[in-house]
């Protein structure tokens, strides 16, 4: 079992580098040195648990770079209580930083095998994650609408059935582009209209799905 101050310096770090690069939400700084990124990726790449990359985890997808998940969290304006969408899973990563700050999370993973580690640690870490496997370019509709719904894999387009699980006020946060490179769009419905800003170059792995990649 890695020591919680094994690494200190290199979370300093980390935090350092998200400050240098914008990010200014103190809530966000303050989960993102407490988690334990190590406990999300795999034993080979422990040493490096934090570096700004993106690591690979089984399946061919990856946990991703420790800086595009505070730019996406920061971008959801999370607020204690909030009903938050996660679409990939992943190792779990994410799902946990947003617990962490407050929001009431629901996940959905397309490989059962990373769902399955991914809710071993949640249950270690003592956080309440609704999750499944399944198709997240249709999203959750049972426990719609979201206040802000999160895509951790690149989409050719924003699929539909999210835009209408979204909250009045809440943000869909996912990035869209080819699968080379994308731009993280920001979907705010406003009373029923879709807003949209973007931030360009970013690399994601593929959203595979029934609206996604196939």
């Amino acid at each position: 079992m890695n020591s919680p101050n094994k690494f200190r310096n290199e979370k300093e770090e980390m935090i350092s580098l998200f400050r240098s690069r914008g990010i200014k939400d103190e809530s966000v700084l303050s989960v993102m040195k407490k988690i334990e990124r190590q406990l999300f990726v795999d034993e080979a790449f422990v040493p490096r648990s934090y570096e700004d990359c993106a690591l690979p985890i089984s399946n061919s997808q990856t946990i991703s770079q420790p800086y595009t998940v505070a730019v996406m969290t920061e971008l959801l304006q999370i607020k204690k209580g909030d009903k938050i969408l996660e679409i990939g899973t992943g190792s779990g990563y994410q799902a946990a930083i947003l617990a962490e700050l407050g929001a009431r999370v629901f996940t959905i993973e397309r490989f059962s095998d990373l769902l399955t580690k991914a809710r071993l640690v949640f249950a270690k870490l003592g956080y309440n994650i609704a999750s499944k496997t399944g198709d997240g370019t249709i999203g959750w509709s049972e426990f719609a609408p979201f206040d802000g719904i999160i895509v951790t894999a690149a989409a050719p387009e924003i699929p539909e059935p999210l835009l209408k699980q979204l909250a009045n006020s809440g943000k869909l946060i996912i990035p869209v582009g080819d699968l080379n490179s994308q731009n993280i769009i920001i979907v705010t419905n406003d009373n029923g209209e879709f807003v949209e800003k973007k931030i360009e170059g970013f690399k994601f792995v593929p959203l595979v799905g029934k609206l996604g990649w196939k």
